[in-house]
């Protein structure tokens, strides 16, 4: 039977993929990707010469009946992203619900994502936590972090570096100077860095400091 495969890919050093990852787009009859030009390099650094086809959140409600259409008609395809696990905070929600609505068998991987090993070096609190990903750019923005100050369990976030001092303003305003947080960037990158402390001192920190590459931000929960 054919099915969907959502393949995690390495969010920074390519020796993370994993042996399965490997055979699995190995195998597949065609691979979706956000960025081709950004997975081929991947794929031929892996020696893996398998058709590519574009699949992002600007394209992928027009793509899902096409794909649906081709696994049933019998192709093996697999997902990935640019870095780390489809569908958390990347394309795949869509495809995965509408494979399953149409009796598709989809499978995923276990393999890299960013906030993991962020949250485990964080040094807060990781028996319970939520997943925020990126805050609202303006609508609701607001209201989800007059919510999130209440909120007990430790919080993960995703922040771009242009807009990592503005996150970080507005957690010093909802959530209190002394709140202790977590901040990661460019995971197991060569210039991997963490920093830890209260949120006022982050904000000191990076309003010194340039922001560069992808960040993790964990945040105490209140009465932690």
């Amino acid at each position: 039977m054919t099915k969907l495969y959502i393949v995690p890919t390495p969010i920074g050093n390519l020796e993370d993929i994993t042996l399965r990852a490997i055979k699995v787009l190995k195998e597949v009859d065609l691979i979706l990707c956000e960025d081709t030009r950004r997975s081929k390099k991947l794929l031929n650094h892996l020696e893996i010469d398998v058709p590519l086809r574009s699949h992002h959140k600007f394209n992928e409600h027009i793509e899902v009946s096409y794909i649906v259409k081709k696994i049933v008609e019998g192709s093996n395809m697999a997902l990935i992203s640019d870095a780390g696990v489809p569908g958390i905070s990347d394309p795949g929600f869509l495809i995965v619900r509408t494979c399953l609505e149409n009796n598709i068998e989809t499978e995923c991987l276990p393999g890299p994502t960013a906030f993991v090993p962020a949250l485990v070096v964080s040094g807060l609190p990781i028996d319970k936590f939520i997943f925020e990903g990126f805050l609202p750019a303006k609508k609701g923005r607001k209201s989800r972090l007059e919510n999130l100050a209440l909120e007990s369990r430790t919080m993960v976030f995703y922040e771009s570096p242009h807009k990592l001092l503005r996150t970080l303003l507005d957690f010093d305003n909802f959530f209190g100077s002394n709140r202790k947080i977590s901040i990661s960037r460019e995971l197991t990158k060569l210039y991997e860095e963490t920093l830890r402390g209260p949120i006022k001192e982050m904000v000191a920190i990076y309003s010194n400091k340039k922001p560069k590459g992808e960040y993790v931000i964990i945040v105490q929960g209140k009465g932690k």
